[in-house]
């Protein structure tokens, strides 16, 4: 891992769980991480219920847009989430690979995003402590 570690977040769609995740990161982590996102099949726009769930907690992701996952963006990333792209993520020796299985926010009201938009949340936070331990006092 390079001294600025790089995450790709992947689901299929790259409509709401992985530009979910990628706002969290960019929230949380500021520079001190680059965050990526794509999916194996994009969808035309990001959803709409995940951009308001997203909005409520003051993030906001309507500047990004569904991106197809590349072999390159996978092979020059330190960490690869996916979201439940399947084999469709390439993979690739010595990188860290997690799985997270979390709901499908796609045809969902705003309701039924926010746990999920939490979850990922936690999850993040999760991740961040991982790739940025706190130096020490």
């Amino acid at each position: 891992m390079t001294d600025k570690p790089s995450v790709l977040f992947v689901c299929v769609h790259n409509a709401g769980r992985s530009q979910m995740a990628a706002g969290w990161l960019r929230h949380l982590a500021g520079d001190a991480v680059e965050v990526r996102s794509a999916g194996s099949e994009p969808a035309d726009q990001i959803n709409p219920a995940a951009v308001e769930a997203m909005r409520e907690v003051g993030i906001d992701i309507t500047g990004q847009s569904p991106k197809r996952l590349e072999y390159e963006t996978a092979r020059d990333s330190d960490v690869i989430i996916t979201m439940g792209c399947g084999d469709a993520c390439p993979v690739f020796p010595g990188k860290r690979y997690e799985d997270w299985e979390l709901e499908d926010p796609a045809g969902k009201g705003v309701e039924a995003v926010r746990p999920i938009r939490d979850e990922i949340k936690g999850r993040v936070e999760t991740l961040l402590g991982e790739l940025l331990p706190a130096a020490p006092a």
